[in-house]
């Protein structure tokens, strides 16, 4: 009975010692296949972002402003006209058309928001309100003389934040597809940790985030465009390539997270607006519903005048000469 007691402890304790061999080897395993999955995708990630920025290179200058360095366009000569991409964009989804069409007769300029294209935040990546304070900063300092601002879907919230908040910088509005009222669509307790999250954020832009935006870049920019093609140029052309690099990625989260206190702090100065704004949708519009962004803005803001056109989400590129048209009428009204 003794040598069976004996027998029997040592083959259980054989077990044990096999089951935390085989646990530390699966956890090894599971471990070094994670090392290796988030390697391989930072490695994608720098010869993809390298890869983009040779496809789609600097176009024009630098400005420092305070909390950036601006890259920007500035074309032609006249009243000037101060053109803001949307979210996850570049520069050069106004250089597509709608620039040709209004640097014959007016001072362009085309600005690459902080985070965006080839321009940086040079403090923490600022959110709606601090982008309007750097638009401000970027046209005091290139003495334009109170310009016309457009802005284009989530930087037509940055013009008016713009508007409310310095207003003394421009003269009015032209808004193209803009996001006027909070949208509501991220729940406080994620903005909030997105926004205080600075190291997940760029853990995530620079292991994920570029990898996951290529992977959908067709399906993502398809909707975004819809019911427009998405030009087949649209990566390099209209710079959209530039939106999958991590730097943008990282500006994106952020001003989403930020979009609804940024915007409910905007809309409630609405009222006090004593300047021209004009706002353009496409009917067919299925990222932003003009009957409730277009709508409450005209009802709210004094004077404020909404206009429909054929197309979708994405004026600037898809109808560059309907969106040129309509900014050309709101500089002449000046």
């Amino acid at each position: 009975m003794g040598n069976e007691k004996i027998l029997t402890t040592l083959l259980g304790r054989q077990d044990l010692i096999w089951s935390d061999y085989v646990k530390r080897e699966t956890a090894l395993w599971i471990g070094g296949s994670l090392v290796a999955a988030l390697g391989g995708a930072a490695l994608y990630t720098r010869i993809a972002t390298k890869r983009i920025e040779r496809e789609v290179p600097v176009d024009g200058a630098f400005l420092d402003v305070a909390g950036a360095r601006l890259h920007y366009v500035d074309r032609g000569t006249g009243t000037p006209i101060v053109l803001l991409h949307g979210l996850g964009a570049q520069l050069r989804n106004f250089s597509y058309g709608v620039a040709d069409a209004l640097a014959s007769d007016f001072r362009v300029i085309l600005v690459d928001r902080p985070g965006s294209g080839y321009s940086v935040s040079t403090g923490s990546q600022p959110g709606i309100l601090g982008q309007a304070a750097i638009v401000a900063a970027l046209i005091e300092q290139l003495e334009l003389q109170r310009p016309l601002l457009v802005g284009h879907s989530l930087a037509g919230a940055i013009a008016l934040g713009v508007a409310t908040h310095h207003p003394d910088s421009i003269s009015g509005l032209a808004l193209l597809a803009p996001v006027t009222q909070p949208p509501q669509s991220m729940p406080a307790p994620l903005a909030s940790a997105i926004k205080a999250a600075r190291i997940g954020r760029t853990l995530f832009a620079n292991l994920l985030g570029t990898p996951l935006s290529r992977a959908t870049y067709g399906l993502r920019w398809g909707k975004i465009f819809a019911p427009d093609p998405v030009p087949a140029d649209f990566a390099t052309r209209g710079g959209g390539a530039l939106g999958d690099r991590p730097v943008s990625v990282n500006a994106a989260l952020v001003e989403l997270a930020s979009a609804n206190e940024d915007l409910i702090a905007i809309v409630r100065l609405y009222g006090s607006l004593k300047l021209s704004v004009a706002l353009l949708y496409g009917r067919e519009d299925q990222v932003v519903d003009p009957a409730i962004d277009g709508e409450r803005a005209v009802a709210a803001i004094p004077g404020a005048t909404l206009e429909m056109t054929d197309g979708g989400h994405m004026l600037p590129v898809a109808h560059p000469q309907a969106s040129a048209r309509f900014i050309r009428e709101c500089a002449e009204r000046m």
